[in-house]
This record gives C-alpha cells, sequence and structure tokens, in this order.
C-alpha cells in the first residue's frame, strides 16, 4: 500500500523550521506514517543538516515525480530564495517571501494530486509583511490560496483539541464579530473533523465570552443569549452532543480530564492559553474547512535559538502524524 505523500514547507528560513525537518527526517517512525517532501531551498537545509549534525542528504528536485523516499535522504523540492549564509534569528523580508514561495508551491503540489496534505513549519509574520504579504498568518494566506471563503483553527495536544471562532482579531474585534451564524458554522467544521477522524458522536463544549458565562445577565451585555446561545440549539437540533455556553474556566478543567472531545473557543487568547499549557511541545495546529489537509508545529520560528541547532522536532512529528492520519481517512 502507497503511504500518502505530506509536503512540509520549511518555513521561514531565518528561524527554527529548517533544524526542525532535517532532525526530524532522521527519525525511523516516519517512514512509516508517510512519504515526506520538503518544500523549500534545498542550500538552506543543507545548512541546517551541518548545524544540528543530522546524517542526511538533500536531493534537490524541480519534478516531484523524481522523488526517492528513501532514508537518510530528505527529497525537497527546491525553492531557491534563500542566500547561502543567510543569517538565523533576525527578521527578514528575504525568510518572509521565502515562507509564502513555498506555501504557495505546497498548495500547487497538492491541488494538482502530487501530496495529500501539507504540514507548515513555523513562519513569522513580521518578516512576512515586511516582504509586502499582508497575511495575519498561515491560515489565511491558506484561505486565500485555494480559494476558501472561511477556516477554523484547530489546536490539539495529546489530551486537548480547541477550535477557535475568531483568531487574529483584537479581543474588541473579535466580540464584535462572533454572530451566532459563525459560531454554528464553528461547530460544524469542529464536528465534521472528528467524524473524519473516527470520532462518530463528537461531545462538543461552546466557551462563553464572559465570565461565569455572564452570571445571567450580571456580566457583559448579554453576548451568551444572543451570539452564543441560538448556535448551540441549532446544532444540538441536529442531534449533535453540544454543550454550552460555559464558563471557560471550568470548561477547559474538564476537557482535561475527559469530559468532551473538543472544546469551541471565542477568541484567540482564550483557546490558546490552555493549550500551550496542556502541552505546547506536542502541539499540533490543524486548519479545518480547507479543500486540503494542513497541519502545523503549535509554536513559533523561535529566533533565540534559531541556528544552533538545539531545537526540539516533537512537535513537527506529531503534525506530520496527524497530517498522515487525516490523509488515509
Amino acid at each position: 500500500m502507497n503511504l500518502p505523500i505530506v509536503a512540509i514547507t520549511m518555513g521561514d528560513a531565518s528561524g527554527i523550521g529548517p533544524e526542525i525537518i532535517v532532525k526530524a527526517m532522521t527519525r525511523p517512525e516516519m517512514a512509516a506514517w508517510t512519504r515526506i517532501l520538503v518544500v523549500g531551498d534545498a542550500e538552506r537545509l543543507r545548512e541546517a543538516a551541518e548545524i544540528t549534525g543530522s546524517a542526511v542528504t538533500v536531493n534537490a528536485l524541480a519534478d516531484p515525480d523524481a522523488a526517492r523516499y528513501v532514508a537518510g535522504v530528505i527529497d525537497c523540492i527546491d525553492v531557491p530564495v534563500i542566500p547561502k549564509g543567510h543569517p538565523f534569528g533576525v527578521v527578514s523580508p528575504i525568510s518572509g517571501e521565502g515562507a509564502y514561495q513555498f506555501i504557495k508551491k505546497a498548495v500547487e503540489l497538492v491541488q494538482a494530486g502530487k501530496a495529500q496534505a501539507i504540514c507548515t513549519a513555523p513562519l513569522n509574520k513580521e518578516a512576512l509583511h515586511a516582504a509586502g504579504r499582508m497575511f495575519p498568518g498561515h491560515t489565511e494566506m491558506l484561505a486565500h490560496l485555494t480559494g476558501t471563503p472561511e477556516v477554523s483553527m484547530m489546536l490539539m495536544t495529546p489530551t486537548l483539541r480547541v477550535v477557535h471562532v475568531t483568531t487574529h482579531l483584537g479581543l474588541i474585534d473579535a466580540i464584535n464579530k462572533i454572530e451566532p451564524a459563525l459560531v454554528e458554522r464553528t461547530i460544524a467544521r469542529a464536528h465534521d473533523t472528528l467524524v473524519r477522524t473516527g470520532i462518530a458522536n463528537p461531545r462538543i463544549a461552546v466557551c462563553a465570552i464572559n465570565p461565569h458565562a455572564g452570571e445571567n445577565g450580571l456580566f457583559g451585555n448579554g453576548e451568551e443569549e444572543t451570539k452564543i446561545l441560538p448556535a448551540v440549539k441549532a446544532t444540538q437540533a441536529k442531534g449533535w452532543d453540544v454543550e454550552g455556553p460555559l464558563p471557560s474556566d471550568t470548561l477547559f478543567f474538564r476537557a482535561g480530564r475527559g469530559d468532551f472531545d473538543i472544546v469551541i473557543a471565542m477568541y484567540h487568547d482564550q483557546g490558546h492559553g490552555p493549550i500551550k499549557v496542556m502541552g505546547i511541545a506536542d502541539g499540533v495546529n490543524i486548519t479545518i474547512g480547507l479543500p486540503v489537509i494542513r497541519t502545523s508545529v503549535d509554536h513559533g520560528t523561535a529566533f533565540d535559538i534559531a541556528g544552533k541547532g538545539i531545537a526540539s522536532e516533537d512537535s513537527l512529528i506529531e503534525a506530520v502524524r496527524q497530517a498522515a492520519l487525516l490523509s488515509a481517512r
């Protein structure tokens, strides 16, 4: 049986992306799950292999059909945009443009049927903007490149899954954007994704916006009743196991002990905080609602340690595993 092909994008070349990729490619379990195509700058990967002391060679390719998929070799769809010796640990428009070009090429590969999923190493938003690519992050960029009007971010650790109704918005803007139809669509994307992974009737918990879920109007301006509750009732009417809106402090405690399969968070930090506490090293970011499978590490470019060869590849390995599982299903 042919294993699915996962395209790993190199991310920001000034960050830890190149080195965690070459370190991950020395791990034998990767070959048991999937075939890997790296989309990035081949020469930068060679530099990273030297920095990390990784016993790999880089097979630079223009055509994915020429990939070898053998141990000790990184098959790289070469997008040569990074100058040799380009510095690590700095914000660079060159690296920002490279991160965009790697994603663009990966999307083209999946759309052409040359790969079944995309797994992204981290990019830097400031570098992306310095290159003139004005996206808040990977999620929005992928939505643009695939012509998808709306997607959701799902974060996972071994003990917790969270999907966000809003992501890269200020808190006031996020609350203004939340409305019943958006909440309902987000719940639906979460439900459908978990069904695809084999959970027939996912237990879904929906966060409130205000402390104590508004305490019957004591806190806030009735957001729970007007923005969230109609979506909960609509999805419950479909026969889905949906509960909420619930106070997020106790909700995440319950989710951590296993009461729920997934949590719907209303805004960025409401969902990210618990995920980072529960297991940032093993965290995975999955974009749901795209016509392509996309997973990612749940950490940033780590400029403070980039180029030192000490970054952990564990989150990348878990992200690849999840991409392979979703592809197989």
